[in-house]
């Protein structure tokens, strides 16, 4: 059993909202469907870690989660700042379960065992900016998820495996807020996503107060699903 992650699917297979306009993103479902068979599993598990679909309401988010569920292997999904089909847990659970997608698992406030190894925790995270008057209370509510996040993952006794959806650092700037509850605990690897284009090539991937980052959105790992080391 192993444990990959891969963030940014970006997928529309119900919707006009497609990738191909952006450069590199030509067939990059068939891309990577072609990569997820050829690496994954039915026994192993892959984290999305945010920009599942860009379906605006839950029920259109159907023909993604086939396709998702289609693939190999279990699935954990965080959330991601295009993710607007995000509702409330009960009413996520209960609509993978009505439409048989049992291999789909929503991971918010909670963390999850995998393969006795690890316990995969996080949240969304944010971007720090100065000039948006509400950040300072959705840091707070991101860094108090984390935390949850975390300490349940603590308590299963496996070591903690942090994803976020935005880089905790980024172009010289660090959220401080996601960074603390990081730092003071026994973490030592984050994986986060968002960063497209550009942006790539910017990311920190490198290792900050003892803690390895590596960024996992789909054009930067070339739509191949990241194998987690053991």
């Amino acid at each position: 059993m192993a444990l990959f992650v891969l963030s940014d699917l970006h997928l529309s297979l119900a919707a006009d909202k497609s990738m191909t306009v952006f450069r590199g993103w030509d067939d990059y479902v068939e891309r990577l469907e072609k990569n997820w068979r050829a690496l994954v599993k039915s026994e192993d598990t892959v984290v999305i870690a945010g920009d599942v679909s860009w379906a605006m309401a839950l029920e259109d988010t159907l023909a993604d989660f086939r396709f998702l569920h289609s693939l190999p292997g279990r699935k954990l999904l965080f959330k991601g700042n295009h993710d607007y089909w995000w509702c409330t847990r009960r009413k996520m659970d209960a609509f993978l379960q009505e439409n048989g997608l049992d291999s789909l698992t929503i991971v918010h406030n909670d963390a999850v065992a995998v393969d006795g190894r690890f316990a995969v925790c996080g949240t969304r995270g944010w971007f720090y900016d100065d000039s948006e008057p509400d950040n300072g209370k959705i840091l707070r509510r991101e860094a108090a998820r984390l935390k949850t996040s975390l300490d349940a993952a603590l308590e299963t006794g496996l070591e903690p495996v942090v994803f976020l959806h935005y880089p905790p650092l980024f172009d010289g700037r660090e959220c401080e807020e996601l960074l603390e509850v990081l730092r003071d605990s026994p973490v030592r690897r984050c994986y986060y996503g968002h960063l497209h284009g550009a942006g790539i090539r910017q990311a920190f991937q490198d290792e900050w107060q003892g803690i390895r980052f590596k960024l996992t959105s789909c054009d930067a790992l070339s739509f191949c699903p990241l194998l987690i080391p053991g």
